[in-house]
């Protein structure tokens, strides 16, 4: 289809392929672009970056949940969930029959009524906005309210019937379901020409041993969620696709992780949020006994400051150090996409032309995996956040936004190493003991790595294996609406392994086994191989250079948690 003197309506144009889809369609003279995003300021500012570029062109902002009637847009989800009106409203329009009211009071078709676009590109990451409400976590506070029901004699309490609510408003599949029903009957009333969906794998194209999640599971349920949301959302259009009179129906699927947006030094946030620094010193240890707190023994210390330090934004996806983005872009990890192609794939499938990756017209061979241009442009930007660092006199280990809490325990057990040893040749030499003394020095001294660790939820388990370090929150283990958990030493094995920054003696060997089969593989290979045989050959494990964080967590992933990427 021509774009020129074209309405379009751009789902989701403010984040890192939306916008980068805009600059490819201003390219095509449309003669409208209707951009939406989820807060004003966004929608605003992205028609205003592209009346600079593109003064021809007519774009207009709009904003809100696409997912919800227009009364309610631009209510949070908080807000939402915790007022009972605003339940019931959720319930009844996503559990009760389809109907005309429920169709005209969508926000959804509002904006395709007002506009009647001809195209609709739709960059929403469909099934992170409603898998990772997280169906779980209502599970287990609603089971803890009819636990503690029963305690009261049956009594149905004011907390127990909000609980119930909230889990009814939280099932996907009604609410995926709903959405279609809503777009298709939409399109096909103000008859929308083409709809252009970009997916999402779940994983970043990986499988069911992802390393990345976000719980103590490996994979978590909330991510598995995610995945079989994607799956029938895809199916779902498949079948829009193949329903006559509708528009005509494509979808990407990037199976890579996508970046980026920005590189730079500044504030941490999480969640919209900044970091909270806190410190805890030795003296204020807490003893572990027989349970665990979640509330702690509140010794630590509030510093009043947040967590600063070099990042790349990758846009909807957050905000990475430079140890979770070389780690996440490692060969045989997710690797990642640029959204300029995705961009690209975009406007040649809404042309007509055939891209391969249009997943509707051909399940098995229209995943757009990573390619040259990111793998080539990955060194820019582990060089520019490598210069950042010096300038600025920091080190950009983690943040524990990119999951799971085992990757940024790595990282910094793997960053304590390289400070006490420098190479991996001097690990091994040092032995067990004496690195065991040489990390908890090097903690009990500075202050400020001691803070970043904890700050972002990270207990330091001293060498005793009985004391810890934490700030008030912990992402291992996870709470789960529960307030403490009875302590034993497996469960502190576990959680050591899952997420805590484990100093004890028996870790240290662990770590020295691990950088032992780097160095017997390196040496396996024989020195006149020239061959393109190893992407981690001789050259990437370079004996001499210092040791590179993100390829030896990239390597534990690959060979310890069995987390190779395969296609």
């Amino acid at each position: 289809m021509d774009i020129r003197d074209r309405r379009i309506l751009i789902l989701g144009g403010w984040g890192l392929v939306g916008t980068a889809i805009l600059r490819k369609l201003i390219e095509h003279n449309p003669s409208e672009v209707v951009v939406l995003s989820l807060h004003e300021h966004e929608a605003i500012e992205s028609c205003e970056l592209m009346k600079v570029e593109a003064p021809h062109v007519r774009f207009v902002p709009a904003w809100g949940n696409v997912f919800v009637r227009t009364s309610l847009k631009d209510l949070s989800r908080n807000e939402l969930l915790n007022n009972s009106d605003y339940r019931r409203q959720l319930r009844e329009d996503t559990m009760e029959s389809f109907n005309d009211e429920r169709l005209n009071s969508s926000f959804l078709h509002t904006i395709i009524a007002n506009h009647k676009p001809h195209i609709i590109i739709d960059t929403v990451n469909t099934a992170t906005a409603l898998a990772y409400q997280d169906i779980y976590t209502g599970y287990y506070n609603l089971n803890r309210e009819l636990k503690q029901a029963e305690k009261e004699g049956g009594k149905l309490q004011d907390s127990l019937k909000t609980e119930m609510e909230k889990m009814l408003t939280t099932l996907y599949i009604p609410q995926i379901i709903r959405h279609i029903q809503i777009l298709h009957a939409s399109m096909l009333k103000h008859k929308t020409r083409v709809y252009l969906k970009i997916g999402t794998t779940g994983t970043g194209g990986m499988g069911l041993n992802i390393p990345y999640t976000h719980s103590e599971e490996r994979p978590s349920r909330v991510l598995l969620s995610k995945t079989s949301l994607a799956g029938a959302h895809t199916m779902l259009l498949f079948l829009m696709g193949r329903t006559p009179g509708g528009p005509i129906c494509k979808e990407i699927k990037p199976a890579a992780a996508i970046a980026w947006k920005g590189i730079k030094y500044g504030e941490i946030s999480k969640h919209g949020h900044p970091i909270e620094l806190f410190d805890c010193s030795p003296d204020n240890a807490e003893t572990l006994e027989a349970h665990f707190s979640f509330t702690g023994n509140n010794q630590w210390t509030d510093l009043n400051d947040t967590l600063k330090s070099v990042f790349i934004d990758t846009g909807e996806n957050g905000i990475f150090s430079q140890g979770e983005f070389e780690t996440i872009t490692s060969a045989g990890q997710m690797e990642f996409v640029t959204p300029e192609e995705i961009a690209k794939n975009v406007i040649m499938e809404i042309l007509g032309d055939s891209t391969g990756h249009d997943i509707l017209n051909a399940l098995d061979n229209s995943i757009m995996g990573p390619t040259y241009r990111a793998g080539y442009m990955r060194h820019q930007a582990l060089h520019e956040m490598e210069k950042l660092q010096e300038k600025h006199n920091t080190t950009s280990v983690a943040f524990e936004i990119l999951g799971p809490p085992r990757l940024s325990k790595l990282l910094y057990e793997a960053h304590l190493l390289k400070k006490a040893c420098g190479d991996l040749k001097c690990i091994i030499a040092h032995g067990p003991k004496l690195l065991t003394e040489k990390v908890d020095e090097m903690i009990r001294a500075d202050s400020t790595l001691r803070s970043q660790i904890i700050s972002i939820g990270l207990p330091i388990l001293l060498p005793d294996g009985e004391q810890i370090l934490r700030g008030p929150q912990v992402k291992i283990p996870v709470q789960r609406g529960r307030e403490s958990l009875k302590i034993t030493p497996e469960k502190i094995d576990k959680w050591a392994y899952a997420g805590w920054v484990d100093l004890r003696e028996e870790n240290m060997k662990l770590w020295i086994g691990r950088v032992q089969q780097i160095i017997d593989f390196v040496d396996s290979i024989p020195k006149d191989d020239t061959s393109s045989q190893y992407h981690h050959g001789i050259q990437y494990w370079d004996a001499q250079e210092s040791m590179n964080i993100g390829k030896v967590a990239a390597w534990i992933f690959i060979n310890e948690d069995k987390g190779l990427r395969i296609k």
